[in-house]
């Protein structure tokens, strides 16, 4: 774990609402920036979803740890005026408005400094065709592609049940910005003029770039490639249970089929290898999911860990919490959340701990402002 903070003096204008700009943020204050969060008298979107009180929800705490938040109305001159100062200042600035409004409301790169680094984060880029869409997460995952890798055993698509596409692109977000960051520093090391570096990352390219196994197959194959690994998958047990099976060998299968008490499946000429089992899968599979049903998850557990074949419980978040490996590397430190209460917070791996709270709205207006005030 790091101990210290690489990008303390850093001073980062966070315009972004929602989670793929805020968790690139909070990222950034994690290693130490200054982040400073601009938000409309509103809030941020993200303070009305999921448990809330007052004007904190846990979507908003989660990805606006570190930050201090700033409320200016950018629909006012003064404002705007406002934010202006804040953005000429700016080593970093994140906007995730569409294409043109951050420009509009003097949030553009023009604002900034000719050292700064602007990060635009959108649903489909600054440019092309679809550049004026709307887009959220749901979006993303449904244009991305990963909705249909993601398919029912109908083979209807449907969405991960977490903000896949969102996180994805505040990791590239961030990514790119520790790129620029880096290259603004070697050009000041080796005597090169300041300059501008203005980054565009969208939901689309961030959804696309988890899929890009498939995505490469299907464009060679000029079609969609077959299922990977079957019969790898999710089964439900004796008691309820669910069970995670992996398997990346083809010995794995015949190891599997062993301790499933399925000795013959391995001989039959249609579950041969991975890409005959993938075509034949309606009829290999109801056999290993009733085979699941005969003993718990705890009982699959022992048998596969004594036959090398990889496998764990499907856990939900609470078994998480309550797991003993997790208790023991202290995988979600408990942190309190002023307007919440103590709430347990995943660690970001490789990165600083700890990270403060997230910002009551407009917390720090006043303590900020006064530090860019008119000269």
């Amino acid at each position: 774990m790091l101990e210290e903070r690489p990008y303390a003096g850093l001073f980062v204008l966070d315009a972004g609402q929602g989670v793929a700009g805020p968790y690139c943020g909070m990222l950034l204050a994690a290693c130490g920036a200054d982040v400073v969060k601009l938000e409309p008298p509103e809030g941020d979107w993200s303070r009305g979803l999921s448990t809330r009180q007052g004007s904190q929800s846990v979507m908003h705490a989660v990805f606006n740890r570190g930050k201090r938040s700033v409320i200016l109305d950018l629909r006012t001159p003064e404002g705007r005026a406002a934010s202006a100062r804040l953005a000429a200042r700016a080593d970093v600035l994140i906007e995730s408005f569409r294409p043109g409004v951050a420009a509009r409301l003097g949030l553009g790169p023009e604002a900034t400094g000719p050292n700064a680094i602007c990060l635009s984060i959108s649903g489909f880029g600054q440019s092309g065709p679809y550049a004026e869409r709307p887009c959220t997460d749901s979006v993303a995952q449904a244009f991305g592609g990963l909705m249909f890798a993601n398919r029912d055993e109908d083979g209807a698509p449907r969405k991960v049940g977490i903000l896949a596409s969102d996180m994805a692109t505040g990791l590239h977000g961030f990514a790119a910005v520790q790129a620029a960051l880096a290259g603004r520093w070697r050009d000041a090391a080796e005597g090169r003029p300041a300059r501008r570096r203005v980054l565009d990352v969208s939901l689309m390219a961030g959804t696309a770039a988890m899929l890009g196994f498939p995505i490469a197959e299907a464009g060679l194959l000029g079609r969609p490639p077959e299922a990977l690994n079957i019969p790898a998958g999710c089964y439900e047990c004796a008691d309820g249970g669910w069970l995670a099976i992996a398997l990346v060998r083809e010995a794995e299968f015949r190891a599997l089929c062993s301790v499933l008490g399925l000795e013959d499946l391995p001989s039959d000429p249609r579950f041969a290898d991975f890409p005959s089992r993938a075509r034949h899968r309606s009829a290999l599979l109801p056999g290993i999911r009733a085979a699941f049903r005969a003993h718990s998850v705890g009982d699959w557990l022992t048998r596969f860990a004594a036959a090398r074949i990889m496998a764990e419980r499907a856990n939900g978040p609470n078994d998480w919490l309550a797991d003993p490996h997790v208790l023991a590397v202290d995988g979600a430190p408990v942190r309190d959340q002023p307007g919440l209460g103590p709430m347990p917070f995943p660690r970001l791996p490789g990165l600083p701990e700890p990270i403060g709270p997230a910002p009551a709205l407009g917390e720090h207006t006043a303590e900020v402002m006064a530090g860019f005030a008119e000269a």
